[in-house]
C-alpha cells in the first residue's frame, strides 16, 4: 500500500492502532522493519526501535515520529529519495473503552515500561522484538510478524 492508500484509513473520530511493516534497508532487505501508527482520535503518531539511539538520549533507541507514518524505509539508508511500499497487517480501531485505547495507551507509555529501550542488536532485542513484545501483552490482536522479522522471538 502507499502511504496515501493508508492516509485514507485515518478516521479521527476514534483511536486506531495500525502495525506496518517494509522492507529494511540494503543491505538488510531480506528483512522486516515494523512500526505501529497510533491514531488518538485525529493525533497521528508513529512508535518503532531504529538501529541508532534517539536525539532524545531518555528514549534510547525508541524513535517517535522519526518519519511520516507510513513512509516505508529507504531502500538505501543515506538516501532518502526511494522508499519501500508499507504493508499494513492489522487495524485496530474503537472508542474510549476499545483495545485499540488500550494498545495506544500501552504503546504510548511504551518509553518507561519496555526494558530494551536502551539496547540493540541485529538479532534482538531490535524493532521486531519492540512489536512482538507489545503483541504478547495483547494477545487478543492475533497477528503473527513474518518469518523475516528477526528479532521476534528474543527472550523477553
Amino acid at each position: 500500500m502507499n502511504s496515501q492508500e493508508l492516509d485514507k484509513l485515518i478516521d479521527k473520530d476514534k483511536y486506531q492502532v495500525f502495525i506496518v511493516l517494509s522492507t529494511a534497508a540494503f543491505p538488510f532487505f531480506v528483512f522486516n522493519h515494523p512500526w505501529f501508527v497510533i491514531n488518538r482520535k485525529g493525533k497521528i503518531s508513529r512508535f518503532e526501535i531504529r538501529h541508532h539511539k534517539n536525539n532524545d538520549k531518555s528514549l534510547g533507541y525508541l524513535h517517535i515520529n522519526a518519519q511520516p507514518p507510513f513512509q516505508g524505509i529507504p531502500m538505501f539508508y543515506y538516501i532518502k529519495k526511494f522508499f519501500y511500499r508499507v504493508k499494513l497487517l492489522k487495524i485496530i480501531e474503537g472508542d474510549e473503552n476499545s483495545l485499540a485505547k488500550k494498545v495506544s495507551d500501552f504503546v504510548e507509555n511504551s518509553k518507561e515500561t519496555y526494558s530494551y529501550c536502551d539496547e540493540y542488536h541485529f538479532t534482538g532485542p531490535n524493532s521486531n522484538t519492540y512489536i512482538q513484545w507489545t503483541l504478547n501483552n495483547f494477545p487478543e490482536i492475533k497477528v503473527k510478524l513474518p518469518w523475516n522479522c528477526f528479532g521476534k522471538n528474543y527472550k523477553q
